[in-house]
């Protein structure tokens, strides 16, 4: 499908990867070496079958395909479809009729229902892979979110401590609290119970 003309589509750039909102509007770009074609499409819902608008995104650079919609902002709803070979015995699998997700989607959206149309072969054919399945996918994949990238503190203010006194602790965050006595049994293992224990701590 060609672009949808009802969409404005600026050039955009490569990076970063993934959707970055800002206030004019969000930058899509994904990386694909052997793809011969890359389609961005815009959902309303999560389960939503037929996209609101198809772009074929014509900027590519290193292998990044890539384009910026003004306007498009934080809450909307996408996915990928990928045009290339479909060639199982050299490694593509390309297939345009399944939706992907974004690998650097900061959140999606929907439930996995799985079904045959899932997979980009037919399933329990006798020949494995080797036969491409054109069935649409949408219906049954989750779909990227684009999330704003700033961050309300709502007033909370920096601790300002230099870096070379600084101490940087990483942890599991369902380990750290799970078993720990002193927190409350229904926030243990939670991010609440992280500020808690530490609290606790200081306190």
């Amino acid at each position: 499908m060609a672009s949808d003309s009802a969409v404005p589509i600026w050039p955009g750039k490569p990076y970063p990867l993934g959707a970055k909102a800002t206030s004019e509007g969000t930058n899509f770009a994904l990386f694909s070496e052997n793809a011969t074609g890359v389609d961005l499409c815009l959902f309303n819902r999560p389960d939503d079958v037929q996209e609101s608008a198809r772009i074929r995104l014509a900027e590519v650079t290193d292998a990044v395909w890539h384009c910026f919609l003004p306007k498009i902002g934080s809450g909307q709803l996408y996915g990928y479809r990928v045009h290339g070979p479909y060639e199982p015995e050299d490694g593509h699998r390309f297939n345009e009729f399944k939706l992907l997700l974004d690998p650097y989607a900061r959140a999606i959206a929907g439930l996995i229902k799985w079904s045959d149309e899932m997979f980009a072969y037919t399933f329990g054919g006798e020949d494995a892979d080797l036969n491409k399945d054109c069935r649409d996918s949408a219906a049954g994949l989750p779909k990227s979110v684009v999330v704003a990238n700033e961050f309300d503190w709502a007033g909370d203010t920096s601790p300002d401590i230099p870096l070379e006194e600084s101490v940087i602790y990483e942890v599991h965050v369902k380990g750290f609290s799970k078993l720990c006595p002193y927190i409350p049994e229904e926030i243990r293992g939670s991010y609440a119970a992280i500020g808690k224990r530490f609290c606790h701590r200081i306190l």
